[in-house]
């Protein structure tokens, strides 16, 4: 998860991720951050996150990737 936070602070080093919870509805992460964060992702964990799990649900907050990533790593 830390790996996961840092590549978060990257994108917005502003952002406090371990406590927010509305990144996606709040418009904090666009279109062109969830693509470096699934690029990075890929990267870091060897994980490839497939079309049908980008949605707004499992990207607002990193708990919520954190949770997709660990659910993928299983698969």
């Amino acid at each position: 998860m830390e790996a996961l936070l840092n590549i978060l602070s990257e994108l917005h080093p502003d952002m406090d991720f371990e406590t927010a919870q509305n990144l996606i509805d709040d418009q904090i992460l666009d279109s062109f951050d969830i693509v470096t964060l699934v690029a990075e992702i890929d990267s870091e964990y060897d994980v490839a996150i497939p079309a049908e799990e980008l949605i707004p649900e499992n990207f607002n907050s990193a708990q919520a990737i954190w949770a997709l990533i660990e659910k993928l790593m299983d698969e």
